[in-house]
């Protein structure tokens, strides 16, 4: 029987069917899960996708976090299910407590839509066990708030413990902090990242295949849990 992955909807959410597409392109059963519904369905793992919940009003994914979905996703993680926030969705993670730090508005106030250079700097989360350390990554980036900032001795203990999952390459899109786009739990099981990998997962569709490699990971992980 294929893994189950959950993709939730909420009011707002624009990249849900690229995530879905995602998860049948990598092989495992989609189950689509509504921001207001607290019953994850048996999923083994979720992803929260990208767009603009709730607008985006108060700021990005306060309003989200306290959907009876999430509350249900927070209870998850904390017991070890794989958790990955994409775009808004690590905005929302990061509001729900579940990583730590903060998105802020692009240095320059600007929205950034473009193809990014990534470098790969964890290869033993769940999500990233695809990829070889140091690969670079053409994965799409598109946001207003991307900006990661959190405090000194965060950004340290995240540096020490090896839970940057990806930096920007080349050019720092967003003035993120130490040009982290992606990071992990202690545990490595929950991931957020700006960048989006759903739109790079077959190079008809988008500038690459680079993406991919989250979702095949994820199903590793699954496997071997």
């Amino acid at each position: 029987m294929s893994a189950k992955i959950g993709v939730i909807t909420f009011p707002g959410t624009l990249d849900d069917v690229d995530a879905q597409r995602a998860v049948r392109r990598a092989g495992a059963e989609v189950v689509e899960l509504w921001h207001a519904d607290a019953d994850l369905r048996g999923v083994d793992a979720v992803i929260v996708p990208g767009g603009f919940s709730y607008g985006d009003y108060l700021r990005c994914g306060a309003i989200a976090r306290f959907a009876p979905a999430m509350t249900s996703v927070i209870d998850a993680a904390r017991k070890g299910m794989p958790v990955l926030g994409i775009c808004n969705g690590f905005q929302i993670l990061c509001e729900a407590g579940l990583l730590p730090g903060v998105l802020t508005r692009n240095a320059g106030l600007h929205f950034v839509c473009r193809d990014q250079w990534l470098t790969v700097e964890n290869t033993t989360s769940a999500w990233t066990t695809r990829y070889e350390p140091g690969a670079q990554l053409l994965i799409p980036v598109k946001h207003g708030e991307g900006n990661y900032m959190a405090d000194k001795a965060v950004l340290d203990e995240l540096e020490g413990e090896g839970r940057v999952l990806f930096r920007y390459a080349e050019e720092n899109p967003n003035g993120s902090q130490r040009d982290i786009a992606g990071i992990t739990d202690a545990r490595g099981r929950v991931a957020g990242l700006m960048p989006h990998p759903e739109h790079a997962i077959d190079p008809l569709t988008g500038p690459t295949d680079d993406g991919l490699g989250m979702f095949l990971s994820v199903l590793d992980a699954l496997v071997a849990a």
